[in-house]
């Protein structure tokens, strides 16, 4: 019962992202609504880490399943995509390495509040 209170948790956020992603017309995608409010309420501790550990790092721990379906769909339409490779390529590791620098970034900025204090 204390995964499915716990998945329920996760799910309530992610149901208050599509709400808000239908109601906001910006181009964010529902998860980046639902993941910011879920950061939010852990960092106004609204919501425990304790309260979704265990369902987050088994999310976690199952992440790379979820790519499985996109990379089939990607192979699938490779008759589509093989004149064109190249952009699809450049902008991928250029989206990738954006990310990481973002990321870090803001990793390191949070380490340093978090030293500060």
């Amino acid at each position: 019962m204390k995964y499915v209170l716990q998945f329920l948790i996760i799910m309530v956020f992610a149901f208050i992202g599509e709400l808000l992603n239908f109601l906001i017309p910006l181009p964010i995608p529902a998860s980046i609504y639902g993941i910011v409010l879920l950061f939010l309420a852990l960092e106004l501790k609204i919501v425990k880490v304790s309260d979704i550990k265990e369902t987050s790092s088994f999310l976690i721990a199952i992440m790379p399943l979820m790519f499985l379906p996109p990379a089939v769909g990607v192979v699938e339409s490779w008759i589509l995509i093989r004149q064109s490779w190249l952009p699809y390529v450049v902008v991928t590791l250029v989206s990738t390495v954006f990310v990481m620098v973002v990321a870090g970034r803001v990793t390191q900025w949070f380490i340093r509040k978090g030293n500060s204090k």
